[in-house]
């Protein structure tokens, strides 16, 4: 028999009047036990209720700024439950403990096990942390994860302090995050930090380590403003405390962004900036996570800008639609140079001039100009401008047509260039690599892009392993892969993993240009079409057929001497191409 029972705020410790800041469910919605209801914030925290049963909801009590307590009803739930009571004693509190915990649970050796409370509730007293050594009539000691309720193996999203910074006592160190809530773990008390015992990803429970701290009695413990907060400002410490005002790094203060506070929180020497994390609930980073978007791209419709899970899946759409950079900014808006703080784009009415016709970008050069546009703005491009001899090898590729003419081949210059290319890479390793923050990464593998151009825009399908397939080979799956671009039907496996690329304009003419690099790469060789030109061989001129070459290179990586002897490297082996077998 169903029973329409009250699901009410359950113990989430010393918690009181805190924010509702998303409801997750409505009138009429089949929910499973455990199910988010509604996420609540404090300035330390923030955490989902979940419902004590399954069951369909019948009216919802609350709304989106509402404050709310331990008992507070939140809706009405149609149960099949033979219980009527939805927050039995004894039940697990979904949050934690309140913000006076950490400081007030003292701090159990490194050995001890995960606590095993059935309620996130705060200790009665403020005992110091243990683990301090006298030095210096300072002490230095090790401040570890205090009670923060019935959670284990919780994950540490964010570290708010480096070795060196002064943090006041109440400052938040880290974040941790589980399914349910996040929470920033506060300094026991003020001092100096002295090592990181935690990193981003590491797993803490209660009694983990997370740095060591140095407190001295002359040091600067408290701020040097008031010692109380300015009349009418809110408090947050329960009865009976009186300890200094809470200092928060500027990610703290990201994190409750937006609340009414009596006076800004005074920066304090130690201090780091840093970047403000996405305003977002547990669940909504989960599910970003599962999508690999990154929150901080995301702009927040909910209040407060908090990023709700709408505008997570909103982002990704965008990007689905006109590519990463729509998922910022309208293309339109990309362009006209602002985020660069240059003057605005001119805005003109072509039509009044003259007649005009309009035709929308295809998606292949929407994709192309956004990625073309960041690589120029955001690689130092040098380009070194080099000619190759291919006298003799133009005669040995008409050769080899004429022999597999009924075999159905046909090798172009393009080919013998995917082959040289190799030859380079393998001598100048650091042409075959991708910069990644600040280390290197130099592949052993040669799979070489080769520029396509197609009715629909440009695009770039790879040869594979290109090190491993003889010239015929490489002719045959690069006719293959152009007729498969003309058509539109390259994958986009077809199109990625490339390390170094190849741009020809020997089909339509010119001399020398600026090929733009395809990043992650860090380079690509652009080239034009050959001509007959008079060389001096030391007696006299003789005609000699001469391919013009264009190398651009990322100067964060390369220095113009390499990719001056990487032009002259790959000029020998066009001219004899004999090296490729050294």
């Amino acid at each position: 028999m169903s029973n329409s029972i009250e699901v009410k705020v359950p113990d989430i410790g010393d918690f009181s009047d805190v924010e509702v800041i998303e409801v997750l469910v409505a009138s009429g919605d089949a929910i499973s036990a455990e199910q988010s209801l509604i996420t609540v914030e404090s300035d330390k925290a923030s955490m989902e209720i979940p419902s004590p049963a399954a069951g369909v909801v019948q009216a919802v009590k609350v709304k989106v700024g509402d404050k709310v307590s331990e008992g507070s009803v939140i809706l009405m739930l149609a149960s099949e439950d033979a219980t009527s009571s939805p927050a039995p004693a004894g039940e697990p509190a979904p949050g934690p403990a309140d913000e006076a915990a950490p400081r007030a649970a003292p701090v159990p050796p490194p050995a001890a096990a995960p606590s095993s409370a059935a309620a996130a509730t705060p200790a009665a007293t403020a005992p110091k942390a243990a683990g301090t050594d006298q030095a210096g009539g300072g002490q230095t000691q090790v401040v570890s994860v205090p009670d923060i309720g019935d959670f284990a193996d919780v994950e540490v999203i964010e570290i708010l302090v480096a070795p060196g910074d002064t943090v006041a006592a109440e400052q938040s160190l880290i974040t941790v995050e589980s399914d349910k809530a996040s929470m920033e773990i506060p300094s026991p008390v003020a001092g100096v930090v002295r090592a990181l015992r935690v990193n981003v990803g590491d797993k803490v429970s209660k009694g983990s380590a997370i740095l060591e701290l140095s407190s001295d009695a002359q040091a600067p413990q408290a701020p040097e403003p008031a010692a109380a907060p300015p009349a009418g400002a809110p408090s947050s410490e329960p009865s009976g405390s009186a300890p200094p005002p809470r200092t928060q790094t500027s990610d703290a203060a990201g994190a409750s962004a937006g609340r009414d506070r009596a006076a800004p929180v005074p920066h304090r020497p130690g201090d780091v900036d840093r970047v403000v994390k996405p305003h977002a609930s547990p669940s909504v980073r989960a599910f970003a996570r599962e999508l690999g978007v990154d929150l901080q791209r995301v702009d927040g419709s909910g209040p407060k800008q908090r990023i709700l899970r709408d505008d997570v899946v909103a982002y990704v759409k965008r990007s689905l639609a006109g590519g990463a950079t729509a998922a910022r900014a309208p293309a339109a808006a990309a362009a006209d140079g602002a985020g660069l703080g240059l003057i605005p784009w001119p805005k003109v009415d072509f039509a009044k001039f003259g007649p005009i016709d309009s035709k929308p970008l295809s998606r292949i050069k929407k994709i192309s100009a956004a990625n073309l546009h960041r690589n120029w703005v955001m690689i130092p491009h040098v380009t070194n401008h080099d000619d190759a001899d291919v006298t003799e090898l133009e005669a040995f590729r008409k050769q080899l047509n004429k022999e597999n003419e009924r075999a159905g081949i046909k090798v172009t210059m393009l080919a013998f260039l995917v082959k040289a290319c190799v030859a380079a890479l393998k001598k100048f390793p650091e042409f075959n690599a991708s910069l990644d923050g600040e280390s290197l990464v130099l592949k052993r593998y040669f799979h070489i892009g080769v520029a396509a151009d197609t009715p629909n825009g440009l695009v770039v399908p790879v040869i594979r392993d290109a090190d491993q397939k003889g010239v015929l080979a490489i002719a045959k799956e690069m006719a293959e892969l152009a007729a498969k671009a003309r058509d539109g039907k390259l994958t986009p496996s077809e199109m990625q993993g490339g390390t170094f690329s190849i741009s020809s304009l020997g089909g339509i003419g010119g001399t020398y240009f600026t090929p733009i690099i395809n990043a992650p790469e860090v380079a690509i060789l652009g080239v034009c079409r050959s001509e007959m030109r008079p060389v001096w061989n030391g007696q006299s001129f003789e005609p000699r057929l001469i391919l013009p070459m264009s190398l651009s290179w990322d100067h964060r990586v390369i220095d113009g001497a390499a990719a001056a002897r990487f032009n002259a490297y790959l000029g020998q082996v066009l001219a004899d191409f004999r090296r490729v077998m050294l």
